[in-house]
């Protein structure tokens, strides 16, 4: 009978005493909000998921970001704004009514006023515009750790921490000077990003964690060397995510990272049996098929409504660029507006996503064997170990790379100026030509972040040939260009802006103020029975 790896011993050990230690935690009053305000802003938010549309797993933390910084605009000092950010939170559907704890509300509070005391006393930077960023930066990790707070993520604390412990004796890096520490650190960022995707803010607020065991309750020394030190510190965290092999520690969790995720899933469905199924080869085979197909049904589902609510977002926002920007341009400007240009303007970018998404193939049946191989193999002891090496880039002499360059440059010449080409023959003005390229560059990069998500449970090697290299010569300068405005997209979504400074706030009011007058009605309803 093979032995369970220490390792796994520990994950289960943590699963069972953090789901144990949060259901005693859930005794006491919780907090309550209206059930028809929150109607009201939880369909607000099912409108924001489309025109701003995030990861599905990052949408509760850009909202906890957005609230938070809307809700200090208003009371700069923060005080007593614990409790009504809860509620909006749960009214938005973020969180389930009467499910939260109401000691939740101190211990966020005192969060937040950590995170006022940062941006309030950090040193004055030589550039005001670094205090601007520092203040986004710092609220993003607020965020990060209101939700930690209110939802404790037991499940991906005990996974990172299980993945990391086998990689560290996995990966080796060879012919490259690195400490020990930067290797950890660097398997620490990667296993984040390759098991759930985290963004640089979650990640950000993991390390400020990792190095300071004290984070959630910093002393009043503490916290004030942290902040008179807080700009080398944020250096130090951006240092760590731009680490030069950053992206080679990644590919390497992001390729091995699927029996993680299985394992997590059977322990997640009964953690207080988890050790006897574990232990029983026959019975943890049956559960991985049984954790591998649920888990090929969530992504295809998560990989729909991705295709849709991203085709969305930028369909919408596509509308509003045409009849804003492109129509009025056409029509006083140019004088050439064309009916057919514009509908072809406006409808190509969603048909490319369709396609993009309709082209994406399920895992092969090899992939299932080799998956239940790959959970069985990190699950029991076994004296060897996979090996998997990270080593420098093969070094290319001034001659090579000067051709390598220049043949890049070639094909990020031929592949917008075909595009360019082919709308010209269609009569699209200068101006429609620039915008239909940067939404078919941002769709293409969008679509393949879905077909890369697609590829959450694939362990076998994808076979190389000739026709993908030649497509790939002529779409990653598209993709290149998608990935930057993408960054940028972000930051400027124009239809994100509108409601932030139209819609947000007023909504916000007028659902507090709806839930305070039913509250009142109810109030008069029990006197008069």
């Amino acid at each position: 009978m093979p032995t369970l790896s220490q390792p796994t011993k520990n994950l289960i050990r943590k699963y069972f005493s953090g789901y144990q230690a949060l259901q005693e935690k859930k005794k006491g009053g919780t907090i309550h909000v209206d059930e028809v305000a929150s109607q009201v802003a939880s369909f607000y938010e099912k409108i924001r998921g489309i025109v701003d549309w995030r990861e599905e797993h990052l949408l509760r933390k850009t909202a906890i970001e957005r609230a938070l910084k809307r809700r200090l605009f208003l009371k700069r000092n923060g005080e007593d704004i614990a409790e009504p950010l809860i509620q909006e939170l749960i009214r938005g559907g973020h969180f389930p009514n009467d499910a939260i704890p109401e000691e939740k509300i101190p211990k966020v509070q005192r969060l937040i006023n950590k995170y006022i005391f940062i941006i309030d006393n950090a040193p004055r930077p030589a550039r005001e515009k670094m205090k601007f960023r520092l203040y986004d930066w710092i609220l993003g990790i607020a965020a990060c750790e209101v939700e930690e707070i209110i939802s404790p993520p037991l499940k991906e604390t005990a996974l990172i921490d299980f993945m990391l412990e086998n990689m560290a004796e996995m990966v080796e890096v060879k012919k490259i000077e690195i400490t020990q520490e930067e290797k950890i650190t660097q398997l620490y960022v990667a296993i984040q990003k390759a098991l759930f995707k985290f963004d640089p803010p979650l990640i950000s607020y993991h390390l400020l964690n990792n190095w300071y065991a004290d984070w959630h309750e910093l002393s009043q020394e503490k916290l004030a060397e942290i902040t008179e030190n807080i700009y080398s510190i944020w250096e130090k965290i951006e240092k760590e995510l731009k680490h030069p092999l950053a992206e080679k520690f990644h590919n390497i969790c992001e390729r091995y990272d699927t029996p993680y995720l299985i394992l997590g899933d059977i322990i997640l469905a009964d953690y207080q049996k988890a050790k006897e199924s574990l232990e029983n080869p026959g019975l943890l085979e049956e559960k991985i098929r049984e954790a591998y197909g649920a888990r090929l049904k969530k992504v295809k589902s998560k990989m729909g409504r991705a295709a849709i609510y991203s085709t969305l977002s930028i369909f919408f926002t596509k509308i509003l660029v045409a009849f804003s920007i492109e129509v009025p341009f056409d029509r006083y400007v140019t004088g050439d507006f064309s009916y057919f240009a514009l509908g072809l303007n406006i409808l190509i970018p969603p048909l490319l996503m369709f396609f993009l998404v309709l082209s994406i193939r399920p895992p092969s049946r090899q992939n299932e064997e080799l998956v239940v191989m790959e959970v069985m193999k990190i699950v029991y002891e076994s004296e060897r170990k996979n090996i998997y090496e990270i080593k420098p880039s093969p070094k290319r002499g001034f001659i090579l790379n000067t051709i390598i360059v220049i043949l890049y440059l070639l094909s990020f010449i031929a592949s917008f100026g075909l595009i360019i080409w082919g709308l010209q023959k269609l009569n699209f003005s200068a101006l429609s030509i620039l915008i239909f390229l940067m939404f078919i560059s941002l769709i293409s990069f969008a679509g393949t972040r879905i077909r890369q998500r697609a590829k959450e449970l694939v362990v076998e090697k994808e076979k190389e040939t000739f026709l993908r290299t030649f497509v790939d010569l002529f779409s990653l300068p598209i993709l290149q260009v998608g990935r930057w405005l993408s960054n940028q997209w972000t930051k400027y979504n124009a239809i994100a802006v509108l409601f932030n400074s139209l819609l947000d706030m007023p909504l916000q009011i007028f659902v507090e103020f709806l839930e305070q007058w039913r509250a009142f009605l109810k109030e008069k309803k029990e006197k008069i029975h």
